[in-house]
């Protein structure tokens, strides 16, 4: 039914002369692994580009090694250290807004230089636990970061003029259940929800 779904929304997009798309995002890279080559072989046997988030603060040379060669493979910065900074009774998060944003900014600035010398580096934030404060968002233009992804519906596609966002909708993980694949019906459903959003406007 799931699959049935999908493609009766596909046939919607054909029938309005419109091209659904899809981009793939991994977070949580810092060194080379047989995880990471698992994930790039599943890359280029679909043939599909991949964005690999990488933690700066956690950052192997293995990786650059790696990923050198791989030329459908791009590199966003994914926060700074991926601590922890939220109290306890909060959802985690690394970019709240309780600690002092000059300090969060030079953090960051500091983990963009790190993943700039990466090949295929482009000047992208993903916030770990794709959360980050309201008012840090205008600011990252400033440390040369000029694009935005987390996770769900956005507020805008352009944060600011010097800014865009592009988001992940689809979580395959089943994060507090094993950590196991969510399944076809609601990685399908998932997909099928955004992209009626996205052709209904």
């Amino acid at each position: 039914m799931a699959w049935d779904n999908l493609q009766r929304e596909l046939d919607a997009w054909a029938a309005a002369e419109r091209t659904a798309t899809f981009w793939w995002r991994d977070d949580d890279a810092t060194k080379a692994s047989p995880e990471l080559d698992r994930l790039l072989q599943i890359r280029a046997a679909c043939d599909v580009p991949l964005c690999v988030a990488a933690i700066p603060h956690r950052l192997e040379a293995s990786l650059s090694d790696r990923l050198a060669a791989e030329k459908e493979v791009t590199v966003a910065q994914h926060g700074y250290a991926h601590d922890n900074h939220a109290p306890v009774s909060q959802k985690k998060t690394e970019l709240i807004g309780t600690r002092p944003t000059p300090h969060i900014l030079a953090e960051l600035a500091v983990g963009f230089e790190k993943i700039r010398q990466l090949v295929h580096a482009i000047p992208v934030l993903v916030p770990p636990w794709n959360r980050i404060a309201d008012h840090l968002v205008p600011l990252l233009p400033e440390i040369g970061l000029t694009g935005l992804s987390t996770f769900g519906p956005r507020h805008r596609a352009k944060p600011t003029a010097a800014s865009k966002q592009v988001n992940t909708h689809i979580d395959p993980i089943a994060w507090r259940d094993g950590k196991t694949y969510v399944g076809d019906p609601a990685a399908l459903t998932a997909a099928t929800t955004h992209l009626a959003a996205r052709r209904g406007g």
